[in-house]
């Protein structure tokens, strides 16, 4: 059953977190701030996750390193 999960998870959430980010890339095209920022960083959260489930520090670094760029973004929208 847990691997049933973990399979899923892996096949599926890559597709998700692709999704996410080429929406952020195409709301960053169009100029539709903080959307872009909202929709790509669930896409970088669900690549980084990917990452982790599959053990490939690559995916984890690359996508991993763009959280606290992020966060930057969030704490402008926020403003803290």
């Amino acid at each position: 059953m847990i691997h049933t999960t973990r399979k899923f998870f892996k096949k599926n959430l890559k597709w998700f977190a692709t999704f996410f980010i080429l929406l952020g890339l195409l709301l960053t095209n169009l100029n539709l701030y903080p959307y872009n920022i909202f929709s790509h960083s669930l896409g970088v959260m669900g690549w980084t996750f990917t990452g982790y489930l599959s053990k490939d520090k690559a995916i984890m670094i690359n996508f991993g390193l763009q959280i606290p760029l992020f966060m930057i973004g969030y704490l402008k929208i926020f403003g803290f």
